[in-house]
Protein backbone atom coordinates (compact mmCIF):
# COMPACT_ATOMS: atom_id res chain seq x y z
CA UNK A 1 0.00 0.00 0.00
CA UNK A 2 1.58 3.39 -0.72
CA UNK A 3 1.95 5.31 2.05
CA UNK A 4 -0.46 8.85 1.83
CA UNK A 5 1.20 11.93 2.33
CA UNK A 6 -0.52 15.18 2.77
CA UNK A 7 0.75 17.80 0.78
CA UNK A 8 2.22 20.92 2.15
CA UNK A 9 2.16 24.81 1.45
CA UNK A 10 3.66 27.80 2.69
CA UNK A 11 2.99 31.09 2.39
CA UNK A 12 5.48 34.26 3.56
CA UNK A 13 2.67 37.06 3.74
CA UNK A 14 3.80 41.13 3.42
CA UNK A 15 1.23 44.13 3.28
CA UNK A 16 1.39 43.92 -0.63
CA UNK A 17 1.86 40.15 -1.86
CA UNK A 18 2.40 36.16 -0.84
CA UNK A 19 4.60 34.06 -1.67
CA UNK A 20 4.14 30.92 -1.87
CA UNK A 21 6.10 27.31 -1.75
CA UNK A 22 4.98 23.54 -1.81
CA UNK A 23 6.85 21.22 0.47
CA UNK A 24 9.47 19.36 -1.47
CA UNK A 25 8.86 21.04 -4.75
CA UNK A 26 10.05 23.44 -7.06
CA UNK A 27 6.50 25.22 -7.75
CA UNK A 28 6.17 28.65 -6.89
CA UNK A 29 3.69 31.23 -7.01
CA UNK A 30 3.92 34.93 -6.64
CA UNK A 31 0.26 36.91 -6.02
CA UNK A 32 -0.67 40.19 -4.39
CA UNK A 33 -2.26 40.05 -0.85
CA UNK A 34 -5.94 41.40 -1.97
CA UNK A 35 -9.39 39.41 -2.99
CA UNK A 36 -8.08 38.51 -6.99
CA UNK A 37 -4.85 37.14 -5.68
CA UNK A 38 -6.10 35.09 -2.45
CA UNK A 39 -9.02 33.80 -5.62
CA UNK A 40 -5.46 32.77 -7.98
CA UNK A 41 -3.73 31.19 -4.75
CA UNK A 42 -6.77 29.34 -3.99
CA UNK A 43 -7.04 27.78 -7.37
CA UNK A 44 -3.30 26.62 -7.67
CA UNK A 45 -3.13 25.04 -4.15
CA UNK A 46 -6.53 22.99 -5.30
CA UNK A 47 -4.80 22.79 -8.89
CA UNK A 48 -1.59 21.33 -6.56
CA UNK A 49 -3.83 19.04 -4.12
CA UNK A 50 -2.77 20.95 -1.29
CA UNK A 51 -4.30 19.99 2.14
CA UNK A 52 -2.46 21.93 4.75
CA UNK A 53 -1.22 25.61 4.58
CA UNK A 54 1.69 27.00 6.97
CA UNK A 55 2.02 30.77 7.30
CA UNK A 56 3.54 32.97 9.77
CA UNK A 57 1.80 35.37 11.76
CA UNK A 58 2.68 39.47 10.39
CA UNK A 59 1.11 42.05 12.20
CA UNK A 60 -2.49 41.39 10.85
CA UNK A 61 -2.13 40.87 7.05
CA UNK A 62 -2.40 37.24 7.15
CA UNK A 63 -5.73 37.39 8.60
CA UNK A 64 -8.09 38.00 5.24
CA UNK A 65 -6.11 35.24 3.44
CA UNK A 66 -6.43 33.04 6.24
CA UNK A 67 -10.03 33.27 7.42
CA UNK A 68 -10.44 32.73 3.58
CA UNK A 69 -8.37 29.73 3.36
CA UNK A 70 -10.26 27.93 6.39
CA UNK A 71 -13.40 29.04 4.83
CA UNK A 72 -12.59 26.67 1.53
CA UNK A 73 -11.82 24.09 4.01
CA UNK A 74 -7.90 23.61 4.20
CA UNK A 75 -6.09 23.03 7.44
CA UNK A 76 -4.09 26.28 8.17
CA UNK A 77 -1.30 26.13 10.92
CA UNK A 78 -0.60 29.94 12.03
CA UNK A 79 2.98 30.36 13.35
CA UNK A 80 4.80 32.80 15.14
CA UNK A 81 7.48 33.60 13.64
CA UNK A 82 10.18 32.58 16.21
CA UNK A 83 8.60 29.44 16.10
CA UNK A 84 9.97 29.70 12.30
CA UNK A 85 13.01 31.02 12.74
CA UNK A 86 13.63 27.87 15.45
CA UNK A 87 12.91 25.82 12.98
CA UNK A 88 15.49 27.71 10.45
CA UNK A 89 18.00 27.94 12.75
CA UNK A 90 17.84 24.00 13.84
CA UNK A 91 17.93 23.04 10.55
CA UNK A 92 20.59 25.31 9.34
CA UNK A 93 19.12 27.73 7.12
CA UNK A 94 20.04 31.00 7.99
CA UNK A 95 19.37 32.72 4.92
CA UNK A 96 16.51 34.70 4.44
CA UNK A 97 14.24 35.95 1.20
CA UNK A 98 10.75 36.04 1.09
CA UNK A 99 10.90 32.63 -1.77
CA UNK A 100 13.02 30.99 1.21
CA UNK A 101 11.11 32.08 3.43
CA UNK A 102 7.90 30.36 1.82
CA UNK A 103 9.87 27.12 1.23
CA UNK A 104 10.96 27.20 5.35
CA UNK A 105 7.09 27.68 6.47
CA UNK A 106 5.72 25.05 4.03
CA UNK A 107 8.69 22.66 5.56
CA UNK A 108 7.52 23.54 9.18
CA UNK A 109 3.89 22.90 8.01
CA UNK A 110 4.95 19.59 7.38
CA UNK A 111 6.52 18.85 10.35
CA UNK A 112 3.41 19.71 12.55
CA UNK A 113 2.71 16.64 14.31
CA UNK A 114 -0.76 17.59 15.99
CA UNK A 115 -3.64 19.74 14.22
CA UNK A 116 -5.68 21.67 16.34
CA UNK A 117 -8.87 22.67 15.79
CA UNK A 118 -9.00 26.29 14.03
CA UNK A 119 -10.37 28.90 16.28
CA UNK A 120 -14.05 29.74 15.78
CA UNK A 121 -14.58 32.27 13.35
CA UNK A 122 -17.00 34.67 15.30
CA UNK A 123 -14.33 35.40 17.77
CA UNK A 124 -11.76 37.29 15.01
CA UNK A 125 -13.87 40.68 14.57
CA UNK A 126 -13.99 40.19 18.62
CA UNK A 127 -10.50 40.11 18.69
CA UNK A 128 -9.72 43.23 16.79
CA UNK A 129 -12.35 45.33 18.98
CA UNK A 130 -10.35 43.93 21.91
CA UNK A 131 -7.17 45.52 20.68
CA UNK A 132 -8.53 48.43 19.79
CA UNK A 133 -9.74 48.45 23.65
CA UNK A 134 -6.30 47.67 24.77
CA UNK A 135 -4.70 50.11 22.59
CA UNK A 136 -6.73 52.65 24.09
CA UNK A 137 -5.49 51.99 27.78
CA UNK A 138 -2.05 52.07 26.07
CA UNK A 139 -2.98 55.51 25.27
CA UNK A 140 -4.20 56.25 28.43
CA UNK A 141 -0.80 55.33 30.25
CA UNK A 142 0.88 57.10 27.82
CA UNK A 143 -0.66 59.94 28.73
CA UNK A 144 -0.65 59.63 32.49
CA UNK A 145 3.47 58.92 32.07
CA UNK A 146 3.84 62.58 30.49
CA UNK A 147 1.47 63.91 32.96
CA UNK A 148 4.19 62.47 35.53
CA UNK A 149 7.29 64.46 33.77
CA UNK A 150 5.48 67.73 33.24
CA UNK A 151 5.72 70.65 34.71
CA UNK A 152 3.61 73.37 32.71
CA UNK A 153 -0.22 73.97 34.03
CA UNK A 154 -1.36 74.30 30.76
CA UNK A 155 -0.22 71.21 29.36
CA UNK A 156 -0.73 68.77 32.07
CA UNK A 157 -4.57 70.27 31.68
CA UNK A 158 -4.06 69.33 28.34
CA UNK A 159 -3.15 65.57 29.02
CA UNK A 160 -5.77 65.24 32.01
CA UNK A 161 -8.36 66.29 29.05
CA UNK A 162 -7.35 63.49 27.02
CA UNK A 163 -7.13 61.07 29.64
CA UNK A 164 -10.71 61.42 30.25
CA UNK A 165 -11.94 61.37 26.66
CA UNK A 166 -9.84 58.25 26.21
CA UNK A 167 -11.49 56.28 29.84
CA UNK A 168 -15.00 57.47 28.27
CA UNK A 169 -13.70 55.97 25.00
CA UNK A 170 -12.32 52.60 26.64
CA UNK A 171 -15.92 52.45 28.85
CA UNK A 172 -18.51 52.40 25.73
CA UNK A 173 -16.53 50.40 23.46
CA UNK A 174 -16.33 47.29 25.84
CA UNK A 175 -19.55 47.75 26.81
CA UNK A 176 -20.21 47.22 23.30
CA UNK A 177 -17.68 44.63 22.82
CA UNK A 178 -19.86 42.60 25.35
CA UNK A 179 -23.48 43.36 23.87
CA UNK A 180 -21.85 42.13 20.41
CA UNK A 181 -20.68 38.55 22.35
CA UNK A 182 -24.20 38.87 23.88
CA UNK A 183 -25.29 37.98 20.91
CA UNK A 184 -24.39 34.78 20.97
CA UNK A 185 -25.83 32.53 23.88
CA UNK A 186 -22.80 30.12 23.87
CA UNK A 187 -20.33 33.18 24.30
CA UNK A 188 -22.32 34.67 26.47
CA UNK A 189 -22.86 31.36 29.23
CA UNK A 190 -19.26 31.24 29.09
CA UNK A 191 -18.05 34.79 29.38
CA UNK A 192 -20.44 34.79 32.54
CA UNK A 193 -18.78 31.35 34.18
CA UNK A 194 -15.26 33.48 33.82
CA UNK A 195 -16.33 36.58 35.22
CA UNK A 196 -17.78 34.90 37.85
CA UNK A 197 -14.36 34.25 39.16
CA UNK A 198 -13.37 36.22 42.24
CA UNK A 199 -10.78 38.62 40.78
CA UNK A 200 -11.82 38.27 36.85
CA UNK A 201 -13.43 41.93 36.16
CA UNK A 202 -15.02 42.15 32.74
CA UNK A 203 -11.92 43.18 31.26
CA UNK A 204 -10.07 40.24 31.87
CA UNK A 205 -13.30 37.87 31.14
CA UNK A 206 -12.95 39.00 28.06
CA UNK A 207 -9.93 38.85 27.23
CA UNK A 208 -9.68 35.07 28.31
CA UNK A 209 -12.62 34.38 26.15
CA UNK A 210 -11.57 36.21 23.20
CA UNK A 211 -7.53 35.45 23.42
CA UNK A 212 -7.85 31.61 24.73
CA UNK A 213 -10.69 29.96 22.86
CA UNK A 214 -9.23 26.34 24.12
CA UNK A 215 -10.11 27.78 27.83
CA UNK A 216 -12.09 24.56 29.48
CA UNK A 217 -10.62 22.22 27.12
CA UNK A 218 -7.24 21.82 28.11
CA UNK A 219 -5.39 20.74 30.91
CA UNK A 220 -3.97 23.54 33.72
CA UNK A 221 -0.03 22.99 32.05
CA UNK A 222 -1.14 23.76 28.76
CA UNK A 223 -3.73 26.80 29.36
CA UNK A 224 -0.60 28.28 31.60
CA UNK A 225 2.16 27.36 28.70
CA UNK A 226 -0.44 29.54 25.96
CA UNK A 227 -0.80 32.30 28.39
CA UNK A 228 3.12 32.17 28.88
CA UNK A 229 2.21 31.89 32.33
CA UNK A 230 3.99 28.54 33.00
CA UNK A 231 7.50 28.86 35.02
CA UNK A 232 10.54 27.23 33.31
CA UNK A 233 13.61 25.70 34.73
CA UNK A 234 16.62 27.53 33.70
CA UNK A 235 19.23 24.72 35.56
CA UNK A 236 22.63 23.12 33.87
CA UNK A 237 24.70 20.47 35.42
CA UNK A 238 25.39 22.10 38.84
CA UNK A 239 24.08 25.21 38.27
CA UNK A 240 20.25 25.97 39.26
CA UNK A 241 18.99 28.67 37.85
CA UNK A 242 15.75 30.97 38.85
CA UNK A 243 12.11 29.68 37.39
CA UNK A 244 11.11 31.69 34.46
CA UNK A 245 7.89 32.76 32.17
CA UNK A 246 8.35 32.10 28.59
CA UNK A 247 6.49 32.66 25.18
CA UNK A 248 2.62 32.39 25.47
CA UNK A 249 -0.12 35.12 24.10
CA UNK A 250 1.59 38.82 25.16
CA UNK A 251 -1.82 40.74 25.30
CA UNK A 252 -3.25 37.46 26.80
CA UNK A 253 -0.43 37.26 29.45
CA UNK A 254 -0.90 41.04 30.08
CA UNK A 255 -4.23 41.12 31.16
CA UNK A 256 -3.97 38.59 33.37
CA UNK A 257 -1.32 40.12 35.08
CA UNK A 258 -2.98 43.21 35.46
CA UNK A 259 -5.87 41.52 37.15
CA UNK A 260 -3.70 39.60 39.55
CA UNK A 261 -2.64 42.70 41.39
CA UNK A 262 -5.94 43.41 42.65
CA UNK A 263 -7.44 40.24 42.59
CA UNK A 264 -4.41 38.90 45.15
CA UNK A 265 -4.37 42.27 47.19
CA UNK A 266 -8.77 42.00 47.25
CA UNK A 267 -10.68 40.28 45.58
CA UNK A 268 -9.69 36.35 45.58
CA UNK A 269 -8.90 35.16 49.15
CA UNK A 270 -7.32 32.02 47.61
CA UNK A 271 -4.89 34.55 45.69
CA UNK A 272 -4.64 36.53 48.55
CA UNK A 273 -3.47 33.69 50.71
CA UNK A 274 -1.20 32.37 48.15
CA UNK A 275 0.39 35.61 47.64
CA UNK A 276 1.22 36.39 51.14
CA UNK A 277 2.10 32.46 51.42
CA UNK A 278 5.59 33.13 48.16
CA UNK A 279 6.22 36.66 49.69
CA UNK A 280 6.71 34.88 53.27
CA UNK A 281 8.93 32.40 51.39
CA UNK A 282 10.86 34.50 49.96
CA UNK A 283 9.62 35.13 46.53
CA UNK A 284 9.66 38.76 45.06
CA UNK A 285 6.62 40.76 44.04
CA UNK A 286 6.81 40.18 40.81
CA UNK A 287 6.99 36.28 40.99
CA UNK A 288 4.11 36.39 43.23
CA UNK A 289 2.11 37.73 40.89
CA UNK A 290 2.73 36.15 38.10
CA UNK A 291 1.85 32.54 40.15
CA UNK A 292 -0.95 34.71 41.20
CA UNK A 293 -1.95 35.15 37.34
CA UNK A 294 -1.80 31.90 36.30
CA UNK A 295 -3.51 30.27 39.39
CA UNK A 296 -6.69 32.74 38.44
CA UNK A 297 -6.09 31.22 34.85
CA UNK A 298 -6.36 27.79 36.23
CA UNK A 299 -9.52 28.79 38.10
CA UNK A 300 -11.37 30.18 35.38
CA UNK A 301 -10.54 27.15 33.44
CA UNK A 302 -11.91 24.60 35.79
CA UNK A 303 -14.65 26.41 35.81
CA UNK A 304 -15.42 26.72 32.46
CA UNK A 305 -14.41 22.83 32.01
CA UNK A 306 -17.39 22.35 34.64
CA UNK A 307 -19.83 24.54 33.28
CA UNK A 308 -20.62 25.92 37.09
CA UNK A 309 -20.43 29.32 38.63
CA UNK A 310 -17.07 30.06 40.67
CA UNK A 311 -18.15 29.26 44.19
CA UNK A 312 -15.56 30.49 47.42
CA UNK A 313 -13.78 28.05 48.96
CA UNK A 314 -11.14 28.30 51.72
CA UNK A 315 -8.05 28.87 50.80
CA UNK A 316 -5.70 25.34 50.31
CA UNK A 317 -2.45 25.14 51.87
CA UNK A 318 0.51 24.50 50.18
CA UNK A 319 3.08 22.09 51.78
CA UNK A 320 5.64 23.96 49.09
CA UNK A 321 4.46 27.50 48.07
CA UNK A 322 7.04 28.14 45.42
CA UNK A 323 5.51 25.48 43.80
CA UNK A 324 2.27 27.23 43.98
Amino acid sequence: MAKHTTICAGIDISKRKLDVAIDGSSERLQVGNTAEGHKALLEWLRRHKVKRVGIEASGGYELPVVIELRRKRFVVVVFQPARVRAYAKFHSQPAKNDKLDATLIAACAAAVKKIHDAPDPRLAPFAEHLTLIEQIGEDIKLYKNRIETCRNPRIQKLWKEEISRLEKREKVELKALVAAIRQHRDLANRLDLIYSVDGAGMPTAVAILVRMPEIGKLSREQVAALAGLAPYDDDSGERSGARHIDGGRKRLRRALYTAALPASFFWNPQLIALYKRLRAAGNVHKSALIACARKLLIFVNTVVARGTPWQEEPPIRATNPAAA
